[in-house]
């Protein structure tokens, strides 16, 4: 992480803390360097510290410890409206009593830049969202979507390097939330804009991000791309915020070669593959399983599965996955998606089945 200035590193956090109160820490040295370009995501439950670091970034905040940089220099001094930065929040912010294109002029004249080039960038700012013919409106003849859209055109009117992004997309229905979250990355690319995003939601922080860190009680637990963070997660706390995760209790007999036996505590052996640094032998161990690793189907079970006995409690149809609660190991809250495909079995509740995975997909974690 951040030790010094590091070359390539445009956004830096420097053992950076906060604490409201002088006592108890919001945030906890938090280290953290993102590159030019990159599109970070910071994921977590309320509370977790994740709007803080935003805020600090962006200069309504001060930190209690530690350094900011941008681009190599410190802005722990400079006030926000110079730190250049452009500022997107779930409420839209905008001025009711302005129109549309006065709206997106404000941030240009604060920074005293002229009327002809103003028109111009407000023109191209608005054509950007696809909201050219509404410069002459005001925000309230505008729905929530729309405004989102020239919310989204005043933070990037001034072509800032770095954009900030708090729950941007919180108040919008899903079906427009989805089609928000596609255009807001293509844009961010496109533009070639470094963007530090702010979500509790976990869907559109695997869909949007280059990486995402993921907070947990003022601490970053992971930080790593979607993929790695749904794939490996580090602990416990990451691999049942991200996506659905079947957990079941043991305690670790032995680890041989990177791979953990571990006896669950119905009695049942089974290997796990990656192992978490706080596992060793002897200590209790939370194992992680996501849903659509696991198989039911036989044929379809290679050789070195382990299969474990399952009785089916509750089947749900879901259009394109089917989704069915099975009782595992003394676990009632097991469950595994299928594909909705023509062959696909749908399991009765009551059933005695048997179920299996993969070594490498069954992660060993902290307790």
């Amino acid at each position: 992480m951040a030790d010094g200035s590091n070359s390539d590193a445009f956004v830096e956090f420097e053992r950076v803390q906060k604490s409201y109160d002088g006592e108890n820490l919001v945030v906890k040295d938090l280290n953290l360097t993102m590159p030019k370009g990159e599109f970070l995501t910071m994921l977590g439950p309320s509370g977790s510290g994740k709007t803080t670091c935003l805020m600090m970034l962006a200069g309504f905040e001060t930190a209690t410890h530690g350094d900011i940089r941008l681009g190599g220099t410190s802005i722990n001094n400079i006030p926000p409206h110079k730190r250049g930065i452009g500022m997107v929040f779930q409420n839209y912010a905008l001025f009711p009593h302005m129109t549309i294109a006065e709206n997106l002029s404000f941030p240009l004249e604060v920074r005293k830049i002229g009327k002809s080039e103003r028109e111009e960038k407000i023109k191209r700012a608005l054509d950007m969202v696809e909201m050219g013919a509404f410069g002459g409106r005001r925000p309230a003849q505008l729905s929530g979507g729309q405004q989102q859209r020239i919310a989204l055109a005043r933070a990037l009117v001034f072509e800032p390097e770095l954009v900030l992004m708090d729950e941007p997309l919180g108040a919008l229905d899903k079906q427009l939330r989805e089609k928000m979250q596609f255009e807001i990355t293509r844009l961010a690319h496109n533009l070639g804009i470094t963007v530090v995003y702010v979500t509790h939601d976990q869907t559109e922080a695997l869909t949007m991000s280059d990486r995402v860190a993921v907070f947990d009680d003022g601490r970053i637990q992971q930080l790593a791309p979607p993929d790695q963070l749904y794939e490996e997660p580090v602990n416990s706390f990451v691999a049942q915020f991200i996506g659905e995760n079947n957990t079941l209790e043991g305690t670790v007999k032995e680890i041989n070669n990177g791979v953990a036996l571990v006896q669950l505590d119905d009695g049942e052996l089974i290997d796990c593959k990656p192992v978490h640094d706080s596992v060793q032998a002897g200590a209790r161990t939370r194992v992680s399983i996501r849903p659509e690793r696991v198989e039911f189907n036989k044929s379809r079970l290679s050789a070195d599965a382990h299969t474990l006995k399952a009785e089916v409690l509750e089947f749900i149809y879901m259009g394109d996955i089917f989704r069915t609660r099975l009782r595992v190991a003394g676990n009632d809250e097991f469950i595994i998606k299928t594909r909705n495909a023509p062959d696909q079995v749908r399991l009765e509740p009551g059933a005695q089945i048997e179920i299996g995975w993969l070594p490498e997909d069954c992660r060993a974690l902290d307790a």
